[in-house]
């Protein structure tokens, strides 16, 4: 068995994916020999969130506390350095096998309330492949007495082929980034990317820039989908596609760390459907009745 508990490989054609039963998440995806995301090793602790699911929120709460229903909540915080709860509930916990066949799984698990947060969900992740790509759905039903505040999101970290990020390509369709302060990526105030060095409009070089920022007013193509895309300068790489309705926000990261033999391996791209902070701010948070379901998905491929 992997450090992640049970695997689930599931393949159709040229693409193969691992599924783990830890957290439910993505920990390998291939389209021939070649990684559309960077992966780890069966024998490795999950680094850095690499493929995780973000339930039931994605990114940061802001001093893990938050006020809902007139009553306030102090969640542990996962992100000491910065003093945040960071990435939801799910990432560390195990995921039951509900159904599967050679080219798709589900997994499933039931949160446990704690005191920070004390509601009650069934969180459900369908993973499938076909011609084109992997197709990743994520669903939430209340099963509590009382209304739950949720957000929803994945954490892949694309890879556009065998060099680092600052080579690669990014064409992301999207109008407005959500600032950060420096020091704690806490959230400010929403500005047009043309006003700053963070418009990836029409595709450019990520060639150095930071980027931990949360971004919105997604411009979809004409069938109503967002398509996001990062590719090497011979036009190889991979893209993600969604349905802005439903995630309205999209998360780029460039994977900066202290030790540049690790720094910028890949470029995590993950669509949220809320911003950072929502549990604050109320912006874009959904609000689950009892025994009602939502739900979001996207899909990765290779170009």
């Amino acid at each position: 068995m992997s450090r992640g508990g049970e695997e689930f490989r599931i393949a159709h054609g040229d693409y193969s994916a691992v599924i783990t039963e830890v957290g439910g998440g993505l920990r390998r995806l291939r389209h021939g020999d070649r990684d559309l995301v960077l992966g780890y090793g069966a024998d490795e602790v999950r680094p850095r969130f690499r493929g995780s699911l973000l339930v039931p929120w994605p990114n940061r709460v802001v001093d893990g506390t938050y006020s809902f229903g007139g009553t306030s909540y102090q969640l542990d915080l996962t992100e000491p350095e910065r003093r945040h709860a960071l990435h939801g509930l799910v990432c560390w916990s195990r995921f039951d096998l509900l159904d599967s066949d050679a080219s798709s799984v589900v997994v499933g698990h039931r949160l446990v309330p704690s005191t920070g947060y004390p509601f009650e969900l069934d969180v459900v992740a369908h993973y499938a492949l076909d011609d084109g790509g992997l197709h990743c759905r994520v669903t939430a039903r209340n099963i509590g007495r009382q209304p739950a505040p949720l957000g929803l999101a994945a954490h892949p970290y694309l890879v556009a082929g065998p060099s680092r990020v600052d080579e690669w390509i990014l064409d992301l369709p999207a109008e407005q980034v959500l600032g950060v302060t420096p020091d704690r990526l806490v959230p400010t105030e929403l500005t047009a990317v043309g006003d700053g060095d963070l418009d990836f409009r029409g595709g450019r070089t990520v060639d150095g820039a930071e980027v931990d920022h949360a971004f919105t007013a997604l411009v979809p193509d004409p069938d109503g989908l967002v398509r996001a895309r990062v590719r090497t300068s011979d036009g190889t790489g991979v893209e993600c596609e969604w349905d802005p309705s439903t995630l309205p926000w999209v998360q780029v990261h460039t994977a900066d760390l202290p030790d540049p033999a690790r720094s910028r391996l890949g470029l995590a791209l993950e669509p949220m459907t809320c911003p950072p902070d929502a549990f604050n701010s109320g912006t874009d948070l959904i609000v689950l009745e009892p025994d009602a379901e939502t739900g979001a998905a996207w899909t990765i491929r290779a170009l």
